[in-house]
């Protein structure tokens, strides 16, 4: 059953839950591969309904059609993006294609192409960096002072502006400044909360990779901002674009505020502290299929099997919910809604903040 807990004492005994963690690497040996009969409709379906959403509210006749047709497009673009999650902890022999169909729907128009999170993503899992200063997906948000939570989704909310400058502007002069070229990776190349994270430049197959996004976000962010000064795309359909951008990304930000507790002021913690220190909001609530979806309302279970792709996540959480049941160290990390959590975290912010 889900419910609010206190998880302060028992992380302060720096423990392993072996009966768990054994348990969870079971599951994800039978879990572990990804079904394209369930990733592609799902994608391919919130996309269509996302980008007809997006077309009502461009070109709506009135403000109810436009308002609506911003809601479908926010609520399915959103889910459609977040698919990012999934192409960085998928087998790419599992979803044949399914990285670059998806960086040509949504990636790149939503501009966040999917090297912003494959490579570095992974490091937020690893057992010495997480919660970490090298963790570029952590900040002990609930030992800040309140303004920081502020700050935290004022950044969200000019996101869609920054990536446009990102690959319109800083894309092309790095091609001629070495100097501008490694600040732009190390600084501006990633999706992270971490503001002392730097990432190096990228190697290999990636790098090549890498290139082929980067140059299709950037002709994309250059084509766009001409059309709109030739007048080919009107202002206002522009405008309401970046919104629909922006609001996806805050409603992503709120979604982050509460995927962890934010606890860590940066410990190496064990498997199963990682795992108490983030969260599940499991049914019987629905809400949470709507802020937190493509099995992210799982959050805290990922962190214990993160190959196990979302369509499963919800049969596993119902066998370890089961096997270990109320009180377990498994139901520790499980909550009702988001409400609570926010509240938690403000809370904590509100009454033992530091300066940051």
């Amino acid at each position: 059953m889900a419910r609010m807990t206190d998880v302060t004492s028992t992380k302060a005994k720096a423990f392993e839950d072996n009966d768990l963690i054994r348990e969870a690497a079971a599951l994800t040996r039978e879990f572990s591969i990804a079904k394209p009969g369930i990733y592609w409709p799902d994608f391919l379906g919130s996309a269509l309904v996302g980008y007809i959403g997006l077309y009502f509210a461009m070109s709506g006749s009135s403000l109810v059609i436009q308002f609506a047709g911003a809601a479908i497009a926010i609520t399915f673009l959103y889910r459609a993006a977040l698919f990012i999650h999934e192409i960085t902890h998928m087998k790419r022999d599992h979803v044949p294609g399914f990285r670059w169909v998806w960086n040509f729907l949504v990636g790149i128009p939503m501009l966040i192409p999917s090297f912003t999170y494959e490579d570095t993503h992974n490091q937020h899992h690893s057992k010495m960096r997480y919660g970490t200063d090298r963790d570029p997906e952590y900040l002990p948000l609930a030992l800040m002072k309140p303004h920081m939570l502020v700050f935290f989704m004022a950044v969200a909310a000019l996101g869609s502006i920054g990536f446009l400058f990102r690959f319109a502007v800083l894309s092309p002069l790095s091609l001629i400044s070495p100097w501008i070229r490694r600040e732009t990776v190390a600084r501006f190349s990633t999706l992270s909360i971490n503001p002392s994270y730097r990432r190096a430049l990228p190697e290999g197959e990636f790098r090549r990779d890498w290139i082929i996004m980067e140059t299709g976000a950037s002709l994309w962010s250059i084509g766009v901002l001409t059309a709109v000064a030739i007048g080919w795309i009107p202002l206002n359909a522009f405008l309401i674009y970046l919104t629909i951008v922006a609001a996806a990304l805050v409603l992503n930000q709120v979604r982050t505020l509460v995927a962890h507790l934010w606890e860590n002021d940066g410990e190496v913690l064990s498997v199963t502290e990682q795992y108490l220190d983030s969260v599940n909001v499991p049914p019987p609530g629905i809400m949470g299929e709507f802020w937190a979806p493509v099995g992210l309302r799982y959050h805290a279970l990922h962190h214990l099997v993160p190959s196990v792709p979302y369509h499963a996540l919800p049969e596993v959480h119902r066998r370890l919910a089961s096997k270990f049941g109320d009180g377990s160290n498994y139901d520790k990390a499980n909550y009702p809604n988001l409400r609570g959590l926010l509240a938690r975290l403000v809370a904590s912010s509100v009454s033992g903040g530091k300066s940051s």
